[in-house]
């Protein structure tokens, strides 16, 4: 499927506001409550709960700054503590989900950090009971390998998300859910490299080599 890039960013945009909608949501609620409390452990109760939701807001926005835009802000090779920070805080408030890391060099090209946040990502989101997920980049040979594993008592992932890493989306079946999956597909055959995935009973497994 040949994607149209006006038609991917409309998606990713899209993506990248339900996701917020929620957090930025919660604030609203909470300045409506505290405008109208009066009992000071309330008031409290309440700027906690701005305090979490603002945090959260911000958390995600660093996350899709790098995930889907072009994060102006780091050069081409981007410190490997950047993207770990962003996915530490991203399931930070997710106690079911036990995070490991094995992360080689300093620093990692752009376009693998890119993929790296995106199958952290779906690996997050394919863990709808927790568990455990792993993931592990370096640069060998010339090129950027990196490798996500998710393991779970029950793994959700849509046969439609792995046909979009892979760049065979049928007609139609491109939206906010496939799009980070097919700009992954992009960004990896327009390095020159690849995606590779393999769902197994409780295991879901996301690999990239990318060259350069």
């Amino acid at each position: 499927m040949t994607l149209d890039s006006t038609e991917l960013a409309s998606l990713l945009c899209s993506r990248l506001c339900h996701d917020l909608l929620s957090p930025v949501g919660a604030m609203s609620n909470g300045l409506e409550l505290l405008a109208e409390e009066k009992d000071p452990e309330m008031r409290k109760r309440c700027f906690e709960l701005l305090e979490q939701s603002a945090r959260t807001s911000a958390d995600k926005l660093k996350f899709f700054r790098l995930a889907f835009g072009a994060a102006g802000g780091f050069g081409e090779a981007v410190p490997v503590a950047e993207p770990r920070a962003l996915v530490d805080a991203l399931v930070a408030g997710n106690d079911r989900i036990t995070l490991n890391w094995s992360l080689s060099g300093e620093t990692l090209p752009k376009a693998a950090v890119k993929v790296l946040l995106n199958l952290a990502l779906i690996g997050i989101e394919a863990l709808v009971r927790g568990g455990t997920l792993d993931i592990g980049a370096e640069q060998r040979g010339g090129a950027s390998e990196i490798v996500v594993r998710a393991t779970g008592a029950k793994i959700a992932f849509d046969e439609i998300v792995g046909r979009a890493l892979e760049g065979r989306l049928a007609p139609g079946e491109l939206s906010s859910r496939t799009a980070p999956a097919a700009m992954l597909h992009e960004v990896a055959s327009g390095a020159g490299g690849g995606l590779q995935f393999a769902l197994n009973d409780g295991a879901l497994v996301m690999g990239a080599v990318l060259p350069g």
